[in-house]
């Protein structure tokens, strides 16, 4: 019996000799790593959970988060709002001649206090972000319009009146200022650079809980969510799933470095509190528009002067293209830049300065980082053929000249609505000499003070004669206190008062 083991054992050792040797003759034994019978890999093998970029398992936030935290502020914003017989507004506001058209309230020369106890504060919260030592903080449009007043809070709990310096509309940007010397302010990182599924931070303060810090990715990049109430939204968010919640807007997101990627302005969401996703303004588009507020009051807008309309697989079989992405021209402005570089209507624009174009959200944040007179080369397919053609852009008014506050936008900003001079045929239908229309109504004053509606043609401002928004422009510039207008509706009778504060 012993005798049959020990020469089975000598049998099967044999034969594990032959495999071997044939397996180290014919090169299948190579790398200790590899697996037996498994040709060698003569590329280096590493175990599944390791790599050569950060471990999120292992990965630390601190650096980020202790970066970002000084440099994020707590913005509450009041609005009063005055109930009166008179219709809404405080008498006090009104200029003189124009008390009598609101009976006997209050007598004529004769002002009421200020702080009445009619008075209704509504307080909303919101963030901000420090972006220079002198106190110049970067926050949403739609935290501050048609404040009263502002109070920013710092994270070490100081807190100080702001100013607003300006505000756009079209990007949902605001810049107000602190009188401070000497903060920590954030660093604007290249918002183009950032990747999908890059980790991010976003910081804030959501329901009144101040400096608080999320984390999640980049889930998208370009996102068009058509939530900006303005005849012109630049529209082209980074996505992320770090919870953004109300109060959140203003505040910061950044990446691991701690350096700002967006500006944190809105959430997806059927309730209203944090579903999944949130929408930040690319850094790009927020250093921009912050250095044109900061120069001029007002975001200097350049425009192609093209309706547009993004290119898919049904459009692209419709109009018989030659490309399944891009945008397609669909017609142009009277005067459009784009019109008078060579640009066509049915051409497709592929690229801006050799940057691919693929959605409308992307040529809007491309063109949108310019102003009036800067040149940009677009190349446009036409038919087969790839064009490229100098565009040197345009401001609304369809010149290149600088817009000023005192124009039609810098009111539109401060206002918070968009203005059309009523044409004369409208006007002999109203049988009034002439007029400025409010053709869209957002965030702003007119809003937040007043009950007036789109559609409202306004006739004078301060008693004086209004025919155009260059008129409207001139009796509002630099105005202080109470502000009347008059004017009519084109599907009421009568003529109509509104009184707000400036």
């Amino acid at each position: 019996m012993k005798k049959l083991i020990v020469v089975a054992l000598s049998a099967a050792m044999l034969g594990g000799l032959v495999v071997l040797g044939g397996a180290k003759a014919f090169g299948y034994l190579g790398d200790r790593s590899a697996s037996f019978l498994t040709p060698a890999f003569d590329g280096q093998v590493h175990l599944a959970n390791l790599s050569s970029s950060p471990n999120p398992v292992n990965m630390n936030f601190t650096l980020a988060a202790n970066k970002t935290l000084p440099v994020v502020v707590n913005i509450q914003s009041a609005v009063r709002t005055r109930e009166y017989a008179n219709g809404g507004f405080d008498m006090q506001d009104l200029p003189e001649a124009f008390r009598r058209f609101f009976g006997p309230n209050i007598p004529q020369g004769q002002s009421p206090r200020r702080g009445n106890d009619n008075d209704q504060v509504q307080m909303g919260t919101g963030s901000g972000v420090i972006i220079s030592p002198d106190g110049y903080i970067v926050t949403n449009n739609h935290v501050v319009a048609g404040a009263d007043e502002l109070t920013v809070t710092l994270n070490d709990k100081r807190s100080f009146k702001a100013k607003v310096i300006g505000t756009d509309p079209s990007t949902d940007l605001g810049l107000v200022k602190i009188e401070a010397e000497g903060l920590p302010f954030a660093n604007f990182s290249n918002s183009d650079e950032t990747q999908v599924g890059e980790w991010v931070l976003a910081v804030g303060n959501p329901f009144n809980l101040t400096s608080t810090v999320t984390a999640g990715i980049v889930s998208a990049k370009g996102r068009d969510i058509h939530i900006l109430q303005d005849q012109a939204p630049i529209e082209s968010f980074i996505q992320t799933d770090a919870a953004i919640n109300p109060g959140n807007s203003g505040g910061a997101l950044v990446n691991l470095n701690g350096d700002l990627i967006g500006i944190n302005s809105a959430i997806a969401s059927p309730t209203g509190a944090y579903a999944g996703y949130g929408f930040a303004i690319p850094a790009n588009i927020v250093a921009k528009v912050v250095d044109d507020l900061k120069k001029f009051g007002v975001a200097q807008r350049g425009y192609l002067g093209v309706v547009i309309r993004e290119v898919n697989s049904q459009l692209a079989k419709d109009k018989d293209l030659e490309v399944s992405k891009g945008v397609y021209v669909d017609s142009l402005a009277e005067n459009s830049a784009a019109g008078a570089a060579g640009i066509r209507r049915g051409d497709v624009i592929t690229k801006i300065d050799g940057q691919p174009i693929e959605a409308s959200s992307s040529l809007l944040e491309a063109v949108g980082r310019h102003r009036p007179g800067d040149k940009l080369d677009v190349t446009v397919m036409r038919g087969s053929s790839e064009k490229v053609y100098s565009v040197v852009l345009k401001n609304r008014q369809g010149n290149t000249e600088v817009v000023k506050k005192s124009d039609a936008s810098g009111i539109s900003a401060a206002l918070g609505a968009e203005f059309q001079t009523l044409n004369q045929k409208e006007a002999r239908k109203l049988d009034i000499d002439g007029g400025v229309k409010v053709v869209q109504l957002g965030h702003g004053k007119l809003a937040s003070q007043t009950d007036l509606r789109e559609g409202f043609i306004i006739t004078k401002v301060d008693g004086k004669p209004v025919k155009s928004t260059e008129d409207l422009s001139a009796a509002l510039y630099e105005k202080q206190g109470g502000v009347m207008l008059e004017g009519v509706y084109p599907d009421r009778p009568g003529t109509y008062y509104y009184a707000f504060g400036m």
